[in-house]
């Protein structure tokens, strides 16, 4: 049995306060988590899919029961005024009615209609599965091979096997492309964009060069540089843009692309596993954003000498650690040697995936995924 997902207490805890909202990918849970809150911590509360024609007129009517504790409502970004009627709703039920709203699209970004509703919720995004977070009875050898091979995603993950992951994914890709997509944004060419998603997922570790791809699609950069908003938006892919700051020769334009199912990438095992990589970290970044209210990024940096770290965290501005990963090199980078002098952030770590024994030398950490990746704070 599958234990509450990871944000459930902050979640519970933020929804006597304001409203919450829940964003993230399509099919990454936040259908059952908003089912399992209903279960276990507010029953008799009401759950409407904006997707079923029935919920849909019952919102629109506003058409519940007084005493309901808790009001659910799923995919609603897809109606275009949804900000300016749950900022009424809460503005005149507020304090009669807890209000959890999620969406596959960005909650935060999206501002289609009505007022603002700054100060009147908490902004939650739910990630897939990792390493930090896996199945009671699941060992963290068989969580990695499963994260490497059909990514983290619930149900691919929790089944394991490969070729209904393959399956899965496909009509995942569809349905994001053909209906979420479709219904949100402006696209006139959809199967292009499915192409630039193909090339994208064979790029995986590398800079993405606009104009290359433009040049491939045969279309403007400025689309391709718009249509990666939009995937991103959807929670399809995420940007990792390069850090310069005391990096006088630092490359700036090109970000490196990764997606947030690593059952995604086409590449060989070093694609995936820094996929694994840097889409946990922004995992844990996000957590410590969502519930301290930090600013945090992940960047890189690549210099015109070709020195290459593959992550830099920030913390408001401020960088507090490096890390390069390998897959089986345990011998230090060169790069992350250098930078570590350089910069002196406060950590220097290298994870290498088939690492069996952590060590440390002349300040830098190297250090194996299962305990790098571990549950912290």
């Amino acid at each position: 049995m599958v234990k509450m997902r990871y944000i459930v207490p902050c979640v519970v805890e933020d929804l006597n306060r304001k409203m919450v909202f829940i964003g993230g990918p399509r099919q990454v849970g936040k259908t059952t988590l908003a089912k399992a809150l209903l279960e276990k911590y507010f029953p008799g509360g009401r759950y409407f899919n904006w997707d079923f024609d029935e919920d849909r007129q019952d919102i629109l009517k506003k058409r519940w029961i007084e005493e309901c504790p808790l009001l659910i409502f799923d995919e609603f970004h897809k109606y275009p005024h949804w900000k300016q009627w749950i900022k009424g709703i809460y503005d005149v039920l507020g304090e009669k009615h807890r209000i959890l709203v999620t969406g596959s699209a960005r909650l935060d970004v999206y501002k289609r209609g009505g007022d603002s509703l700054l100060g009147r919720y908490h902004y939650w995004r739910l990630h897939p599965f990792s390493l930090d977070e896996r199945p009671a009875g699941m060992s963290s050898a068989e969580a990695f091979r499963r994260l490497m091979t059909v990514g983290g995603f619930p149900e691919p993950f929790l089944d394991g096997d490969e070729r209904a992951a393959r399956r899965w994914r496909r009509e995942r890709f569809d349905r994001i492309i053909r209906e979420d997509i479709r219904d949100l944004e402006q696209i006139r060419n959809i199967q292009l964009l499915g192409l630039m998603i193909d090339l994208l997922r064979k790029r995986v570790g590398s800079p993405v060069v606009f104009s290359n791809i433009a040049e491939d699609l045969h279309v403007a950069n400025k689309t391709v540089k718009n249509w990666l908003e939009i995937l991103e938006r959807m929670y399809l892919v995420f940007s990792v843009r390069p850090f310069s700051k005391s990096i006088p020769r630092a490359i700036l334009k090109p970000p490196k692309v990764y997606f947030f199912d690593n059952g995604d990438v086409i590449g060989d095992e070093g694609a995936r596993f820094e996929n694994l990589v840097a889409s946990s970290l922004l995992k844990r970044l996000h957590f410590l954003e969502d519930r301290e209210g930090f600013r945090y990024e992940l960047r890189y940096i690549k210099d015109k000498e070709h020195r290459e770290v593959d992550f830099a965290v920030l913390k408001d501005g401020i960088l507090e650690e490096l890390i390069e990963v390998k897959y089986g090199d345990k011998n230090i980078s060169k790069s992350l040697r250098y930078y570590a002098e350089k910069l002196r952030p406060a950590r220097v770590t290298q994870i290498v995936a088939t690492l069996r024994n952590s060590f440390d030398e002349k300040g830098i950490t190297v250090v194996s995924p299962e305990e790098y990746l571990r549950i912290k704070d």
